[in-house]
């Protein structure tokens, strides 16, 4: 079961969370550094450079989205797990920029399970959906979860082979837990919320806005050992979860199509850009199999070591490579934010969070969008 936070704690996160322009770097790296939610608000309303947004968002939180968020967490099967929390699961906490916190429907334990994206076109051909399909039920059959973003076509026929083989399933929302998008999908939204898990980092309330999916398929891609891709087009959104499952060093799959098919053209792309080729689900559970026993033997392990250390990124965020490689790359004299990207190969709504972090803690200088060390 997920640990239980106090009521101050819970108000804490619930405002820190909703607060503008502080992104899961900034939160992290505050509640690292103050050691809870309670103690880096209080620290943060008191920071000299505070945006004035962002102030009045601290000291005077919305009251009805605050009740609207307990209101949410008292039903039952909700939950909500910080990311100082035991119960995070080890593998996304290990991703690129992971979400301060989760929102969970369904059975928080099931993150912890080894988990096999699938994604792909919303308009999937009958094959496409067949394919979806029938590797979902393989890899349920052999123990591992399927990981998809709830979306019309290859997601949503993932997500539903996997429950009629038994299996798990877990869907990872672009909303808040309480909002279910595409809104055909509720009855399947159901089901998963029984027989798995919805996951979200986003507040109660948040609708489903274009710039949400991408953070969302960055989760998807950091819960999983591997991605596995069926039909998509060159601007899909599914290529973005298989670039970012390739940069954070988990596997990308991709099933190969007829040259005259658009929506393989996505899909060729990510093989000559280093994705394995697959035709069988066996292949897949092959080349999975050495990671998944790793992640069955240390997980805990792992995880427990990791909380029982709260102070580790206390003192200039001492551990966190991507801070390092921040403050490395910053100097005394000012520069902009492209140019940081440049120079330390992170992604621009990181930095930003992570900038603000550093500013908020007297680091850093913000003046006319150019950053530097005091």
């Amino acid at each position: 079961m997920p640990i239980e936070l106090a009521s101050d704690q819970l108000r804490a996160w619930f405002t820190l969370l909703r607060a503008p322009t502080l992104g899961a770097a900034a939160l992290r790296g505050l509640i690292a550094t103050h050691g809870d939610a309670v103690a880096a608000l209080a620290f943060a309303v008191r920071a000299p450079n505070l945006d004035g947004a962002v102030r009045d968002a601290l000291t005077t939180p919305d009251a009805a989205a605050l009740a609207q968020d307990f209101a949410w967490l008292e039903k039952p099967a909700h939950h909500f797990i910080p990311f100082s929390s035991a119960d995070y699961p080890s593998l996304l906490r290990d991703a690129q920029n992971p979400p301060a916190a989760l929102f969970v429907v369904g059975d928080p334990t099931r993150l912890w399970l080894p988990q096999i994206a699938i994604v792909g076109a919303r308009n999937a051909s009958n094959a496409g959906l067949t394919n979806a399909a029938a590797f979902a039920r393989t890899f349920a059959q052999a123990g591992n979860a399927i990981t998809s973003g709830l979306a019309e076509g290859v997601d949503g026929a993932a997500h539903a082979a996997a429950l009629d083989a038994g299996g798990t399933t877990l869907a990872v929302l672009g909303t808040g837990p309480d909002i279910v998008y595409p809104r055909r999908h509720k009855a399947l939204a159901q089901r998963i919320a029984e027989g798995g898990a919805l996951v979200t980092e986003f507040p109660p309330g948040t609708a489903g806005k274009p710039e949400n999916f991408p953070r969302r398929n960055r989760i998807i891609a950091g819960l999983s050992l591997g991605t596995l891709v069926i039909e998509a087009s060159l601007k899909s959104g599914s290529l973005i979860t298989a670039r970012l499952a390739a940069e954070q060093g988990r596997e990308v799959f991709a099933l190969p199509g007829s040259i005259h098919h658009p929506l393989a053209r996505g899909c060729h792309k990510l093989i000559r850009d280093g994705a394995k080729l697959v035709e069988t689900a066996e292949e897949v559970l092959e080349e999975l199999r050495g990671v998944g026993a790793l992640l069955a033997e240390g997980l805990r392990e792992r995880i427990a070591k990791a909380d029982d250390a709260p102070g580790t990124a206390v003192g200039g965020h001492a551990g966190d490579p991507d801070y390092a490689r921040l403050l490395g790359a910053l100097d005394t004299a000012p520069a902009a934010l492209d140019e940081l990207v440049g120079r330390t190969a992170l992604p621009a709504p990181a930095l930003s969070s992570m900038l603000l972090v550093l500013e908020l803690e007297g680091v850093v200088s913000a003046e006319n969008g150019r950053y530097a060390r005091r």
